[in-house]
């Protein structure tokens, strides 16, 4: 739809109505947007991919916003609308489980090939990462250990993330784990590591998967 620079915009913060968490909106000629992934300065294609996905492919009314620090996609809504996600919330759920079994699968993989001190250190690693990019109810390391750790077969236990929470997490936990393996084969076969899912919802994953900006990433 368009690609637009910051002065060009309004951008506020709003209280989710059902959700303790806040919602980052944006404001244009009278329309309103909400943040759906955040890249950084140096991931302008990945940024222009997925803004070229949603708006060319899915015909959604999408915003690149141009910032010196970052790129960001931003969908319309209408603020009547609970919350600003981009599915309902069971097919958010099955992506934010089959999210982190990913990321519980290479914290295996860590600890298996490079020892319990590399792992303990990804753990810290992934920690900052998660509580930079403020996902929703990992404010604390202790709180990251448990997601390492937890039964995601219990779904009351999975954390209520919104799509670009996902997306965020998915290109993070690629990079870090690439600089600790020092190659991608940690990000192949992801159908592997998602054995856990019945085979519907980890068809809706995948399909989601090849379709977003991450399918150059997880194959």
């Amino acid at each position: 739809m368009f690609i637009l620079k910051r002065q060009d915009v309004e951008i506020s913060t709003i209280q989710h109505p059902k959700q303790d968490q806040l919602l980052q909106i944006l404001y244009y000629q009278g329309q309103t947007f909400c943040l759906i992934s955040v890249f950084k300065a140096n991931q302008e294609e990945e940024a222009k991919a997925l803004w070229r996905e949603l708006t060319d492919n899915r015909g959604k009314a999408c915003v690149l916003l141009e910032e010196p620090a970052r790129y960001s996609v931003w969908r319309k809504v209408r603020l009547k609308q609970i919350g600003c996600d981009t599915g309902n919330p069971s097919r958010t759920r099955i992506l934010t489980q089959a999210c982190l079994l990913l990321l519980q699968a290479v914290y295996m993989d860590v600890e298996d090939f490079l020892g319990s001190r590399q792992a303990a250190l990804f753990e810290k690693d992934i920690a900052q990462v998660l509580q930079q990019w403020q996902i929703p109810q990992l404010s604390s390391p202790k709180l990251v250990k448990n997601l390492l750790n937890m039964d995601l077969q219990q779904v009351s236990q999975i954390p209520s993330w919104q799509e670009h929470h996902i997306i965020t997490l998915l290109q993070e936990l690629h990079r870090l784990a690439k600089a600790y393996f020092g190659n991608t084969n940690f990000a192949e076969q992801v159908v592997d590591r998602l054995q856990d899912m019945p085979e519907g919802e980890r068809d809706l994953f995948i399909s989601w998967l090849n379709l977003s900006s991450l399918s150059k990433l997880w194959h």
